[in-house]
């Protein structure tokens, strides 16, 4: 339950697109959370770092990194991982861990933990904290079937054993947030505790303030990287829909954004473009159609493959996605996969290329008619006619939609745009009820993940069961092979062919519809503090939702008035 929580949650934070005038009305009351305090500051007037979240009305007080309820920053500021790995450009920065070696056999990894690391409350951090956090991780959330033991050897080494060889274990691993032993052996249910005040190793770990509508995190009195806490903190801003998180970005009342803003250039830039600036490198998780393969005539390939055929990617992601990413190709790989792409098979593409002429041969052929009135039928006589899911509030993916509902006319098929709020649209997804809807798909370091997420028959669970993943349930034994060839894999050279045979595999397949690969959004204002990464120094994502937000906070830097 806690796993599907979880996505849920996440599927509800990435595309919460609320709207609504009272919204307006409690974003520009934000100004004064506290009587008589201003909310922007500390308690000595110096600036904190305002970041807004779109999708949530209100805060929770509730740091629990094992929550699917945490409060923002809690992964990012509160608490750190082993390593941080960032998909712009493919780099892993050691972390709590300096370094790392992997078992021969591929089935275990022993990191050397960093020394002079510090929990807030001025406890050292050692190698029992890691290994009571993942004992905990396994119990609240479950997760890491394939790890045995984990041995703090030492103060400074702990061990993990597997169970199989996995080569996607070091990231896994590597980026699960530590938490102090000392703090939470002392809790009875993990799962339920708020955690209102955090213990962590993270740069900001003090609730300085805590109102529904805005909280402050302040420095860690005990950081590992004193000289790296160059901005005295953040605060969190709530708001209830894009509109009024938009409207406080454009009025320059934050300085880090990281929701969906149309025509970026003139409704934000433009003001005043020597301090405002925006990234949106299209290395997030590609954005699919999903197809219920378990109703026909999605459990058909060549329909798959119509269907994807009649979609005009170019008007979608130049029109729904304001020209923010671009079309993908039939490897369904994000641009934070280029290194593995194989660049044979995506020269090769046809199905993902809009050809109406093409997709209305294929449904010929493949027994689905066209009547005199040129609308399409099943086999046995009935429309062939379903619904594309949505979330209401997704103003980006809704327009999408629309788009793809207007491009099947032109193959006779009538499709319906359903938009209701975004979770009764999840709960179809997971119980496997919905017909086709707009999804992301997984973004991890090596396309592992995303391949067994669309094609593997271990995440294809029956209609009615709840899927976390692999809506669309569809599962090959052909990909359950090459996805084990790779995880038993101990080098890079027998990873990519393993890879690159899971590309021809989705290639032939189309278990999904891939569309575009995602933007990370991030739009800021150098007003009050510089640093931010950006394309020619990409050294994170803008993300503040990202692993690599630990990087930003930890590069910041105020601007000094004159």
């Amino acid at each position: 339950m806690e796993k599907r929580n979880m996505m849920t949650r996440s599927l509800m934070s990435r595309r919460g697109r609320a709207l609504g005038a009272l919204a307006l009305v409690g974003a520009l009351a934000l100004t004064g959370c506290a009587a008589g305090t201003d909310a922007t500051a500390t308690a000595d007037g110096t600036q904190l770092l305002q970041i807004p979240r779109e999708d949530m009305a209100t805060f929770t007080r509730n740091f629990n990194p094992f929550s699917p309820n945490a409060a923002p920053m809690t992964q990012q500021a509160i608490y750190e991982p082993l390593l941080v790995f960032n998909p712009n450009d493919g780099t892993t920065t050691p972390w709590l861990a300096t370094g790392w070696t992997a078992a021969p056999d591929g089935t275990g990894l022993t990191f050397t933990l960093r020394d002079g690391v510090q929990w807030s409350d001025g406890e050292p951090f050692t190698a029992a904290d890691v290994a009571f956090t993942f004992g905990l991780q396994k119990d609240v959330a479950g997760g890491y079937e394939y790890l045995d033991t984990v041995t703090a050897d030492d103060d400074r080494t702990v061990t993990f054993s597997f169970t199989r060889p996995f080569a996607p274990a070091l990231y896994e691993l590597g980026r699960q947030v530590i938490v102090p032993q000392h703090v939470w052996e002392g809790i009875d249910d993990a799962a339920l505790e708020t955690n209102e005040t955090p213990v962590g190793t993270g740069p900001y770990t003090e609730v300085a303030s805590f109102q529904s509508q805005a909280y402050s995190l302040t420095k860690n009195p005990h950081y590992w990287q004193p000289d790296k806490q160059k901005i005295e903190g953040v605060q969190m801003l709530a708001f209830a829909g894009n509109d009024p998180a938009n409207l406080a970005t454009t009025n320059g009342e934050t300085d880090w954004a990281d929701q969906f803003i149309p025509d970026i250039e003139n409704a934000f830039v433009a003001d005043d473009p020597e301090n405002r600036h925006f990234w949106f490198p299209a290395t997030d998780g590609v954005i699919n159609w999903q197809l219920n393969t378990t109703k026909p005539p999605f459990d058909d390939v060549r329909v798959r493959k119509a269907l994807s055929m009649a979609v005009d990617r170019e008007s979608v992601t130049e029109v729904a996605m304001q020209g923010y990413t671009h079309p993908a190709d039939c490897t369904g790989l994000s641009d934070g996969y280029d290194a593995w792409r194989d660049d044979a098979v995506a020269g090769g593409c046809d199905w993902t290329e809009r050809d109406v002429d093409g997709a209305n041969a294929i449904l010929d052929e493949a027994g689905y008619a066209r009547g005199a009135d040129g609308t399409r039928t099943m086999p046995d006589g009935s429309p062939l006619s379903f619904d594309i899911s949505v979330g209401a509030t997704s103003s980006d993916w809704l327009s999408a939609a629309n788009i793809i509902d207007q491009n099947l006319d032109d193959v006779g098929i009538d499709a319906t745009v359903n938009a209701p709020d975004w979770s009764a649209v999840v709960a179809g997804y997971e119980d496997g009820s919905f017909d086709t809807g707009i999804v992301w798909s997984n973004m991890e370091p090596t396309p592992y993940q995303f391949y067994r997420g669309v094609m593997s028959t271990e995440t294809a669970v029956p209609v009615g069961e709840p899927a976390t993943q692999n809506y669309h349930r569809f599962g090959l034994p052909e990909a359950d092979a090459l996805l084990a060839t790779f995880a038993a894999a101990t080098d890079e050279e027998s990873q990519h062919r393993a890879i690159d045979q899971l590309q021809v595999l989705f290639d032939e397949n189309a278990p999904v519809v891939p569309l575009f690969p995602g933007p990370r959004w991030g739009a800021y204002n150098t007003t009050r503090f510089t640093g931010f990464p950006t394309e020619e120094n990409p050294y994170a994502t803008l993300s503040t939702r990202s692993a690599t937000t630990v990087l930003v906070l930890t590069t910041l830097e105020p601007v000094v008035a004159p």
